[in-house]
C-alpha cells in the first residue's frame, strides 16, 4: 500500500483534498474576482461609509448645532435677568416680563415647526433631533410666560384668574394654547414615542393648533399695533403650506384603491 493511502481518513478517497485547517480564512464567494475579500468583509465594508456618515452627523448635532441651540434658547432669559439686575425693567416689569416671556415662546414655536420643512428642503435627517429641545425650551417659556400672570399679575388669586379665562377671549385662547403644550412636552421622550406608536404624531400635530392659538393670543392682546402678530400669522401659514403641499401631492400621486 502507498505511503499516501495508509494515510487517509476511514471513508475519503485518497485524492480527496483535505478541508480547511482550524483556524484559516473564511473561503471566497465562489466567483468572487480575486482581491475582493470574503463575502462578510465586503458586507462590513459597505456598511463603514454610512457608519462614518452617521457618527459624524450625531457629532454636529452634539458638539456643534445642539450648543448653539441652548445658548440661543437661554439669551432672552440672560437678557432679562441683567435687565432685573440692572433695575431696567421699565415702569411697568410686569408687563415687560410677561410680553418678553410670550414673544419668545412664539418665536421658538415657529422655529420648532421650521425643522421639518428645512429637513426636507436640505434632506438632512439629523435635524429632526434638534426639535425636542427646542420645543422644550417653548414649553419653558410658555411657563414663565403663565406663571408671571398667575403668581405676579394676580397673585394667586385664582377667582380673578378663572373671571378672566371665562371672559377675556384673549386670556381664554392663551390658556388654552398653554395646555395644549403640557401634553406635547410629557410625552416627547423616547419612552412615550415607543408607547404611542402612531399615534404619538397625532397627538404632535397639536403643535399648529397651539402656535395659531398661541398668535390669536398676541393679536388679540395688542388691540393697536398689530404688525407682530400679523408677521407670526403669516409664518405660521406659510409653515402650514409646506406641511399641507407636499401631503396632499403625495395623496395625489397615489394609485387610487380598487
Amino acid at each position: 500500500m502507498a505511503r499516501g493511502e495508509a494515510g487517509a481518513a476511514p471513508g475519503t478517497g485518497a485524492g480527496t483534498p483535505p478541508g480547511p485547517a482550524l483556524g484559516a480564512p473564511p473561503e471566497t464567494v465562489p466567483g468572487a474576482p480575486p482581491g475582493r475579500g470574503t463575502l462578510t468583509e465586503r458586507v462590513t465594508t459597505r456598511r463603514k461609509p454610512a457608519a462614518r456618515s452617521a457618527g459624524r452627523d450625531a457629532a454636529i448635532i452634539r458638539r456643534g448645532l445642539k450648543p448653539i441651540v441652548w445658548a440661543g434658547a437661554l439669551t432672552p432669559l440672560a437678557i432679562l435677568a441683567i435687565r432685573a439686575l440692572r433695575d431696567d425693567l421699565t415702569a411697568n416689569p410686569i408687563e415687560l416680563i410677561t410680553n418678553w416671556t410670550g414673544y419668545t415662546t412664539l418665536v421658538l414655536l415657529m422655529v420648532t415647526l421650521t425643522i421639518t420643512p428645512l429637513r426636507r428642503v436640505t434632506r438632512w435627517n439629523p435635524l429632526v433631533r434638534l426639535r425636542r429641545p427646542i420645543g422644550l425650551f417653548a414649553f419653558f417659556y410658555a411657563s414663565l410666560h403663565f406663571l408671571t400672570y398667575i403668581v405676579l399679575d394676580q397673585f394667586f388669586w385664582w377667582e380673578g384668574i378663572v373671571d378672566d379665562v371665562m371672559e377675556r377671549p384673549y386670556i381664554t385662547v392663551g390658556f388654552t394654547a398653554f395646555l395644549l403644550l403640557i401634553p406635547l412636552a410629557i410625552t416627547s421622550t423616547r419612552g412615550w414615542i415607543r408607547r404611542l406608536g402612531k399615534r404619538w404624531q397625532k397627538i404632535h400635530r397639536l403643535v399648529y393648533a397651539t402656535a395659531a392659538l398661541g398668535v390669536l393670543h398676541f393679536f388679540w392682546k395688542v388691540k393697536a399695533d398689530t404688525r407682530q402678530p400679523l408677521l407670526f400669522a403669516a409664518i405660521l401659514t406659510l409653515l402650514l403650506l409646506a406641511r399641507l403641499v407636499p401631503a396632499l401631492l403625495a395623496a395625489a400621486r397615489r394609485p387610487p384603491a380598487s
